[in-house]
């Protein structure tokens, strides 16, 4: 399973390098590389996995560009969700719900492509340990495994 923030998170740092986004330039030709990035970023994605996460990109900006541009400002761009917040004149926790829908629907597009990205190795995310404890009305939980198999006593 992997982490979606992650993936866009190189997936920004692709847009906003050489690489460039599909959508924007940041700087004029000719000048890149001459002004540093504000925020320091993460390792960028290949271009096969930043064509596939464009693709999906431009999903979500066909169904909803107004999520589509919250992707943009948080991953390529750097702005913060207050940043984004006080830009769109709600809350920074309303802005994180939509920057949360957002990613949830470019993780349903790569999850219904069934695409293998060359960062999943890295970008993987293990699930949270989910705790099973016994009750007097049900002991026999006790002894599960978290693989779906039963514990030998």
């Amino acid at each position: 399973m992997r982490d979606i923030q992650q993936v866009l998170e190189r997936w920004g740092a692709w847009c906003a390098s050489e690489g460039g986004s599909v959508y924007w330039q940041p700087v004029a030709a000719g000048f890149k590389g001459v002004m540093p990035h504000s925020r320091r970023r993460s390792i960028p994605c290949c271009d096969d996995d930043g064509l596939v996460i464009n693709g999906a990109i431009a999903r979500l900006k066909k169904k909803d560009s107004y999520l589509c541009s919250l992707l943009e400002w948080y991953y390529v761009r750097g702005m913060s969700l207050r940043g984004m917040a006080g830009k769109l004149g709600i809350s920074h926790n309303h802005a994180g719900v939509r920057l949360q829908a957002a990613e949830a629907f470019i993780e349903g597009c790569l999850a219904a492509l069934d695409v293998t990205l060359e960062m999943d190795r890295y970008v993987e995310r293990e699930p949270a340990p989910i705790e099973i404890r016994g009750s007097k009305a049900s002991p026999s939980l006790s002894r599960l495994r978290f693989d779906g198999g039963v514990k030998n006593r």
